[in-house]
């Protein structure tokens, strides 16, 4: 009984893992589809300087939120930042995004998340295992159309620039109390191990067959050194 046991541990392990990895593939392709048709729209895009000067990009599919007005936010998603040497973006390494109510909210919808990371001291607070975006100086709501102007205070300073997309409307939104956390589960599913966003962003690991598409999505938008 006991070895027979021991084999039912081995095998829901192995089937919990690949359920794992199946939905972390498939929240990877849904990342790559929302930064490749928002960029697809210019007049409704991120603008391209803002973009091109970014050192790291973080993209949340399908962000859940809650009820009227109040309600929590929960999404997972991912994130990639610039090779240290060279054009490119690393791997990704896994995020979610948790927290309270930012703007008027109406059912139980869902949005898409994006965020550029704008300055090295933005880059360290997401390789953290956990932080909670700030107020002014911090966070701050993207300007939208991919001319835009964004030579304002705001954008220059900001450490992370977001957006939103919700029944195809592209926006700015402030994330102001939302907590960003390392998902280590999802880098599991990934990488084949339990590995911290510092590590892999460190190390620059080669990026994994489910996530060349994403990196690819990237790379066809803004393959500048920031």
């Amino acid at each position: 009984m006991r070895a027979l046991d021991a084999v039912l541990v081995i095998i829901g392990a192995t089937c919990l893992l690949q359920a794992e990895s199946s939905d972390v593939t498939r929240r990877l392709d849904a990342a790559a589809d929302v930064f490749s048709e928002v960029m697809a729209t210019p007049d409704k895009a991120i603008p391209q300087d803002l973009l091109d000067k970014a050192h790291c990009i973080a993209v949340v599919p399908g962000l859940k939120q809650g009820a009227f007005i109040f309600g929590a936010k929960y999404g997972k998603g991912f994130f990639s930042c610039r090779k240290k040497n060279g054009p490119g973006w690393i791997a990704p390494a896994s995020i979610r995004v948790e927290g309270g109510s930012f703007g008027l909210q109406i059912g139980g919808s869902e949005i898409d998340i994006i965020m550029l990371v704008m300055n090295p001291r933005g880059a360290e607070r997401l390789l953290s295992s956990k932080f909670t975006l700030g107020g002014a100086g911090e966070v701050a709501a993207g300007p939208v159309g991919r001319r835009a102007s964004a030579q304002t205070d705001a954008y220059m300073t900001a450490e992370i620039l977001s957006w939103s997309r919700a029944r195809g409307v592209f926006a700015g939104i402030s994330l102001q109390g939302a907590t960003l956390r390392q998902d280590l589960d999802d880098n599991r599913a990934l990488y084949g191990k339990k590995i911290e966003n510092r590590e892999i962003v460190q190390q620059e690991l080669a990026v994994p067959a489910p996530a060349k598409r994403l990196i690819s999505t990237l790379s066809k938008y803004s393959s500048k050194e920031s």
